[in-house]
């Protein structure tokens, strides 16, 4: 089932105070970036945002899923926290803070 364009809006106007916050539309379902960094999937309009130890510390144990059938476990983010915005900014900001930065793409020939 593909995400709504509503929940993702909703999202990343909850967590725009973490950084530059986008988005992009795969396959029906949605990657969150901050500062060019993907940091949470929206799959069947549930949030997963990559793990971290610090995103873990703040989100606690015990909420690991797949996004996706076959994909490595993320921090499933309950929607009961989804309102709370400085709670959502700071897991953001968190795990931004412990990925690293895309590698630059190759130029094309």
């Amino acid at each position: 089932m593909a995400s709504k364009q509503s929940t993702v809006d909703f999202l990343t106007d909850q967590i725009a105070g973490a950084g530059s916050i986008r988005y992009r539309k795969m396959f029906g379902e949605y990657a969150l970036y901050c500062d060019e960094k993907v940091i949470a999937l929206v799959c069947d309009d549930k949030l997963f945002v990559k793990p971290t130890d610090g995103g873990r510390a703040i989100v606690g144990p015990g909420n690991d899923a797949p996004p996706y059938p076959g994909a490595k476990p993320y921090l499933l983010i309950s929607e009961d926290y989804w309102d709370d915005r400085d709670w959502m900014t700071n897991v953001i900001q968190k795990t931004a803070s412990e990925l690293p930065l895309p590698k630059p793409k190759k130029k094309k020939r």
